[in-house]
């Protein structure tokens, strides 16, 4: 039995999202609590829990999402200041939904990409 996420009911459009990009292999929508201007999530339509669980036959959709990621940072306009990508896994990794998915950020300055612990 594949495992039902929050994400499984958006890309069924079960759940009210803000979604900007949907084909028949990814789904994009606007992060409900946005840490950037620009905070989009973009997700495989196919259940995998995390990047470990990648098979061969995702190959397409994770292409697909980073193609995905490149159009939606043009048309939010971010593309030529930059932006980052980010996929996290699992728990160490501060994965916080068992559905993989990759956060788009931008619009102002990101940061350092890992702040140092005191």
């Amino acid at each position: 039995m594949i495992e039902e996420t929050i994400f499984s009911k958006i890309i069924r459009k079960e759940l009210p999202s803000d979604m900007v990009y949907q084909d028949e292999l990814v789904t994009a929508f606007r992060d409900i609590s946005p840490r950037l201007p620009t905070h989009v999530l973009i997700i495989p339509n196919r259940h995998i829990p995390t990047v470990d669980d990648i098979t061969d036959d995702d190959e397409a959709a994770m292409g697909r999402m980073l193609s995905v990621a490149r159009k939606i940072a043009r048309e939010e306009g971010i593309s030529e200041s930059g932006y980052r990508l980010i996929i996290n896994c699992r728990e160490d990794g501060r994965q916080e939904v068992p559905h993989l998915h990759m956060h788009l950020l931008g619009g102002e300055d990101v940061g350092p990409l890992i702040s140092k612990k005191g």
